[in-house]
């Protein structure tokens, strides 16, 4: 390429430019200052057939110029930041009225006949919960089983049985003094484990249902209930036996009455961590 072509004339200039507009920059000047007369980029003032090279290179020059004038007195660009989780998620038909939810009644009135997952095409009934609605202990589980979803009542089938016995026999109270629910409100197909957007769908009855009783101790049963309600994936086994806290409440993950049908050498660590819950409300 010639030296004094226009070509080589303006990448001189532009390059001059560059520079003197990180001259500019090192200074401290942030843009060029605009020209107060120029709203639109100068047009050429050599007559029509008499361009020449030096005025073709003068031309684009003015249009560098020009557009950088532009991008320097335009407004800085809107900060957009991504959806958090939550908004981004599908809430469950009905989420927004659960503010206007005050006992448990009303909170069975909005669930309805529940369609808000695959979970209400092969169940028999909703399992809402069951207990003193100001319970100082709320048990959680994982989600109704068979005789759950026949009866319409949480804990009734061989852990339920094994449930009752721990409140009974062991905490000497009665199932009418806690209150007992689930993660799921329906049975999942053959006891199988819940999804995860089985469970989304179901979590904000459950959090309401502890807003409206709000216990002093919850009891987690079992991997879903304790995981559900931390946020952790933890596994239930090192979760369990130490105290956590959901929305201020004292919450002591421990071993699901399932497990310990499967596992009854078990059952004395499942004793211990009720010994802390009772310790902790004073009754022993």
């Amino acid at each position: 390429m010639a030296a004094d072509s226009p070509h080589a004339r303006l990448a001189q200039i532009t390059h001059s430019l560059h520079a003197y507009a990180k001259e500019l920059q090192a200074g401290g000047v942030e843009g060029f200052p605009p020209a107060p007369s120029v709203t639109h980029p100068p047009s050429s003032t050599i007559p029509a057939g008499q361009d020449s090279p030096g005025s073709i290179a003068d031309s684009r020059v003015e249009m560098v110029e020009y557009q950088s004038q532009q991008a320097t007195d335009a407004p800085a660009p809107t900060t957009t930041f991504p959806a958090s989780d939550a908004a981004a998620s599908t809430a469950p038909a009905g989420e927004a009225s659960l503010a206007a939810v005050n006992t448990l009644a009303e909170l069975r009135t909005e669930i309805g006949d529940c369609q808000r997952c695959r979970l209400c095409e092969r169940r028999n009934t909703i399992v809402f919960g069951v207990g003193n609605p100001d319970a100082e202990i709320m048990f959680i589980g994982e989600g109704p089983g068979y005789e759950e979803d026949k009866q319409g009542e949480p804990f009734v089938g061989r852990a339920g049985q094994l449930l009752t016995q721990i409140i009974t026999k062991g905490m000497q109270m009665q199932r009418s003094d806690v209150y007992i629910a689930n993660v799921v409100k329906c049975r999942p197909p053959e006891n199988r484990n819940p999804e995860p957007d089985e469970i989304a769908a179901c979590e904000p009855f459950l959090a309401k249902q502890l807003e409206i009783i709000r216990p002093k101790v919850i009891i987690a049963l079992g991997k879903f209930a304790a995981q559900t309600l931390l946020k952790d994936a933890t596994p239930i086994t090192r979760l369990r036996g130490k105290w956590q806290s959901y929305h201020g409440i004292k919450l002591m993950p421990t071993l699901h009455p399932a497990y310990l049908l499967r596992n009854p050498k078990d059952k004395r660590l499942v004793w211990e961590d009720i010994k802390a819950v009772l310790r902790e409300i004073g009754r022993l």
